[in-house]
């Protein structure tokens, strides 16, 4: 492989797949000595299965890695670290009950000359090390004691001294605050001018902006493009992120009056501290909200306040008029709400569960278990909804698991409709399922919005959103920032409303 003599980490043609899903389709990517180099991509876009295959935690299906113009073959971690690739992730990887002298030379710890471990010199070159970064603390204290933020430097000070050539950083940012955040920059500046390969994984735009110098897009395992930071607007990389025809145009959804049923719901100043911002929004039956906005714009954050998840610590619920509590998921269930959780299969289907069982367990709950379904009315309650939304299985007592992953979001969709909900929280309900069933469910939330039910659908696909939604409420940095109707439904002013800075969206 002929290289640019700064590239310290390159991979060509990389492949990687899990069953019948392609997670990286011939990617191409270059990291070069002294410069911060951020990967994007919304869920599912390959940046983690890219990133482990480069560390050495997966090995590709097809493709070559190089280090320093020399192919590799990693197959473990270790190796990778051994040829001077270190990872960083969100959560930190050290041990917390242990001393931070102990976190920066476990399985590297000197030894004197009778061969004990020589643990002055390592009280002594963990000061010398951390001065470097700016921290004057106590290296024989705990790592626990000390804030996310310094344990964030410390990991990343570990990883530069095992590996030193190229320093991964996923989501460094997420749990710190903006002082914090600058603190952590500075340092990445000052490893980038030491020659070091920065690889920064983020969703924060305005980060990307002010850290980067160039930039790498995936999209549903393929590279989009890689580009200078300095010839590109937000709105350009946004586009290449979410990559929707803007000439797309908005149906009427809401008839020729633009009249939508009565108000089912309010939402006044709903919120949480540190994860969503207080918002006002109401829901009507027979229409859909579609929510858009970049990944951790706030978007799931919005759902799970909205069925209990998580509890909000401002505001209120009306529902018809009147003030409730949504404390927990089965006070939603109680009152109607369904929900169809982004992950389906860590969040959604229970994978040894029956396709029946699956179906009925929602509705169960919601009945009680002293009137519990006997096994008869459960198979016509579940072949009901098989026949209705086009199931594919051979049986309704097959285990959910071995369904393909659209059948397996069309179950999760059975379990919320058999509760007879009002109110269907739909979190990216078509991610990772094949044409066919992608077409299917999009039509299904149509005829859901045209029998009277409100949904509120969170999608990163523009033109789903744009063709079944009566409104389309815009998220970013964890605040509703924008609420679309109409005419201005449409991908390219979400586009652009995503991409606004805040002093734009407020003018």
């Amino acid at each position: 492989m002929t290289e640019h003599p700064s590239i310290v980490l390159a991979a060509a043609g990389i492949t990687k797949t899990f069953g019948n899903h392609t997670a990286l389709d011939g990617v191409d990517i270059a990291f070069h000595r002294g410069e911060v180099h951020a990967l994007l991509g919304e869920n599912g876009a390959g940046k983690s299965t890219l990133i482990k295959i480069l560390t050495g935690a997966y090995i590709p299906d097809g493709g070559v890695i190089s280090v320093d113009g020399e192919n590799v073959n990693f197959t473990t971690p270790q190796q990778a670290q051994a040829l001077g690739i270190g990872t960083v992730y969100q959560e930190v990887n050290l041990l917390p009950n242990m001393t931070v002298i102990d976190n920066l030379f476990i399985g590297r710890q000197p030894t004197n000359r009778f061969g004990l471990v020589d643990k002055r010199r390592m009280e002594r070159e963990s000061r010398e090390i951390l001065t470097t970064y700016g921290l004057d603390i106590d290296v024989k204290a705990e790592l626990s004691t000390f804030s996310v933020a310094v344990q964030q430097i410390i990991a990343i000070a570990r990883a530069v001294e095992l590996s030193g050539k190229v320093l991964i950083l996923d989501e460094p940012t997420a749990s710190l605050d903006r002082s914090e955040v600058e603190k952590l920059f500075g340092i990445v500046r000052q490893l980038r001018d030491r020659g070091l390969a920065i690889v920064f994984i983020t969703h924060f735009l305005d980060q990307v902006f002010e850290l980067s110098d160039r930039v790498t897009v995936l999209r549903n395992g393929r590279l989009v493009g890689t580009q200078a930071i300095a010839s590109l607007d937000r709105t350009s990389l946004v586009r290449m992120m979410l990559g929707k025809d803007l000439a797309f145009h908005h149906p009427d959804v809401l008839g020729e009056e633009g009249e939508v049923g009565e108000t089912l719901m309010e939402f006044e100043g709903f919120g949480l501290t540190n994860s969503v911002q207080p918002f006002d929004l109401k829901i009507h039956r027979g229409e859909v909200v579609g929510v858009a906005g970049l990944l951790g714009s706030g978007r799931t954050e919005m759902a799970r306040l909205m069925f209990g998840i998580d509890h909000a610590d401002s505001g209120a619920i009306k529902i018809d008029g009147s003030t409730r509590q949504v404390r927990n998921p089965r006070e939603a269930v109680e009152l109607g709400f369904g929900f169809c959780p982004e992950d389906r299969k860590i969040d959604g289907i229970f994978g040894d569960l029956s396709v029946r069982e699956n179906i009925v367990i929602a509705m169960q709950a919601r009945l009680g278990w002293f009137k519990a379904l006997n096994r008869d009315e459960q198979l016509e309650i579940a072949g009901n909804f098989i026949e209705a939304l086009d199931i594919r299985t051979a049986s309704a007592e097959l285990p959910v698991k071995l369904l393909s992953g659209g059948n397996q979001q069309k179950v999760i969709l059975a379990r919320w409709l058999a509760t007879d909900p009002r109110f269907l929280i739909l979190d990216e309900p078509t991610r990772g399922i094949d044409v066919g069933a992608h077409a299917e469910i999009v039509r299904m939330i149509s005829r859901l919005r045209e029998d009277g039910l409100a949904l509120v659908v969170i999608s990163s696909e523009l033109d789903e959103i744009v063709s079944y939604s009566s409104r389309v409420v815009v998220m970013r940095d964890r605040k509703m920032v924008a609420e679309l109707h109409g005419a201005d439904i449409t991908p390219g002013v979400i586009v652009q409303t995503i991409a606004a800075q805040p002093a734009e969206a407020e003018a």
